[in-house]
């Protein structure tokens, strides 16, 4: 390539020294591309609602701002479709950008725990993720969901946290179900209606056009981001289903049953940067820790022996749980698993090892340094097995088989399959224009900074597969036409200074 683009590059120089006069250089522009006219094929986007969970909202950097929102992937289509027909489009706007919500002027405080609920945003510190605040201290969200609610109707209904069949349940935004039942982002949503469902303030629209996106990625994220500790359940595929055919069958019937759709899959979520980061061997000991380490749990191991010989475990099952440190920067980690053998009548508890195949929660990160994995070996909600990641994969499955079913049984529902796209991203990378989207964290331009939402470049690129999935199916020429979402619009990063 290098003597290629020299050569070429001579040839240029040769025919600068030929020319005589001014008038030898003459100015060859371009040729115009001239692009087809946009058409809306079959589909009418005069009317278009959208429906989903967080990435419909906007949801980034673990927050909801009005910057992340007006760079949601469904206002980004419905800027394209305003190019065919499509009319006004209205978000729930947050109040600030700040990213997060109070009530009744105050900070929510878990009763559990004693930490604040729906706090800031993050940003970027320098080395990576940090809270809004560290940076920014005078940052205080004023979205008050008990005092200053928007008045609807909005075409964006996306609510963060919602799982399926949250989208059909009654008083899912009601105040007086706060927080037994109730969503304080769709408490936002409801206004004069509030015990009217999700689906009630869509159909009540009557859309002539929908998007019904990641249905089923919160019913299985919350164990996915519980690290499969049973504080928050896969959803049964016999629930999931009947939400999503319940919804699909409303939408579809607006009267002339004519009413067209896109539906997306949910991608794997277990390959998204939070649950990727945090390596299985992050521990770093000298000399002197290691062996306090390895003196801490020598009366485990030698308990495990105790077993081997009474024949309890295996001789595998007791070189697996061993735990031995050395003086190396890639120690592993000490994790409570539940699949062990349960040796508690020796008063052994089932510690083991981290390995390869465990995958680690993003706050973990955090805590390392603390003594979390060494000294305080890891809680269920740290991390999830094999055997959780298993159940998360099949669930995945699972739906995704109903979802392609539902959109294929009928013709005026077309498919995006975000599984794909984010198999694609974490494989090989996906080109966006003149840019290389990847999963990593901060770096990959995908995900944001909380490891699994979507920066706006990455909703920007969400909208233009369904934009694809448009003209497949309907007969338009978004893509044709250049009716698309350009990288260069999006970026993938948040000011902390934004206000």
């Amino acid at each position: 390539m290098k003597n290629i683009k020299y050569a070429l590059l001579a040839a240029v120089l040769v025919g600068f020294t030929a020319c005589k006069s001014e008038d030898d250089f003459i100015d060859s522009p371009e040729p115009e591309v001239t692009l087809p006219a946009l058409t809306a094929g079959s589909a009418d986007f005069s009317n278009y609602v959208a429906i989903g969970a967080s990435f419909t909202a906007g949801y980034t950097d673990s927050g909801l701002f009005i910057a992340g929102q007006e760079d949601s992937f469904p206002n980004t289509l419905a800027k394209q479709f305003a190019n065919a027909g499509g009319g006004v489009f209205t978000q729930p706007l947050m109040n600030d950008n700040y990213g997060g919500l109070i009530a009744g002027g105050s900070p929510i405080i878990s009763p559990l725990t004693g930490e604040r609920l729906f706090a800031e945003r993050l940003v970027f510190g320098g080395a990576g993720p940090v809270p809004l605040q560290s940076v920014n201290p005078a940052a205080m969200s004023t979205t008050d969901f008990v005092l200053n609610n928007p008045t609807g109707p909005f075409n964006n209904l996306g609510v963060p946290g919602a799982k399926s069949y949250h989208l059909l349940a009654p008083g899912f935004g009601s105040l007086a179900n706060f927080p037994a039942a109730a969503n304080p982002y769709a408490i936002r949503l409801t206004g004069l209606t509030p015990n009217a469902s999700i689906l009630d303030l869509a159909v009540d629209q009557a859309p002539t056009f929908f998007t019904l996106s990641e249905i089923g990625g919160n019913d299985v994220l919350g164990y996915a981001v519980s690290g499969g500790d049973g504080s928050d359940l896969i959803t049964p595929l016999p629930t999931f289903d009947a939400a999503l055919n319940g919804i699909i069958a409303r939408l579809t019937s607006n009267g002339t049953n004519n009413v067209k759709g896109v539906v997306g899959n949910v991608p794997n979520i277990t390959s998204l940067s939070h649950f990727t980061t945090v390596p299985y061997n992050p521990i770093p000991l000298n000399t002197a820790n290691a062996a306090l380490l390895n003196g801490a749990y020598a009366q485990y191991n030698g308990g495990l022996q105790v077993a081997l010989a009474n024949n309890l475990i295996t001789a595998d099952e007791a070189a697996a749980r061993t735990i031995m440190f050395e003086v190396s920067t890639t120690n592993t980690m000490v994790l409570i698993d539940e699949n062990l053998t349960d040796l508690s009548g020796l008063g052994l508890p089932s510690y083991r090892p981290s390995t390869s195949t465990d995958l680690f929660v993003l706050p973990l990160s955090t805590l390392i340094p603390d003594g979390y994995g060494t000294q305080i070996p890891l809680a269920d909600k740290w991390v999830l097995t094999p055997e959780e990641q298993a159940e998360i994969a099949t669930a995945t499955m699972n739906y995704n088989t109903s979802i392609k079913a539902a959109t294929d049984a009928n013709p005026n529902l077309a498919l995006v399959d975000l599984n794909d796209i984010l198999d694609q991203a974490t494989t090989t990378g996906i080109i966006f224009d003149e840019y290389d989207l990847n999963t990593e964290l901060v770096f990959g331009g995908l995900v944001s900074l909380d490891g699994v939402h979507l920066t706006s470049r990455g909703y920007a690129l969400m909208a233009n597969a369904f934009l694809d999935a448009i003209d497949t199916n309907f007969g338009s020429n978004f893509r044709a036409s250049g009716n698309v979402a350009k990288a260069t619009d999006y970026g993938v990063n948040h000011s902390p200074l934004l206000p």
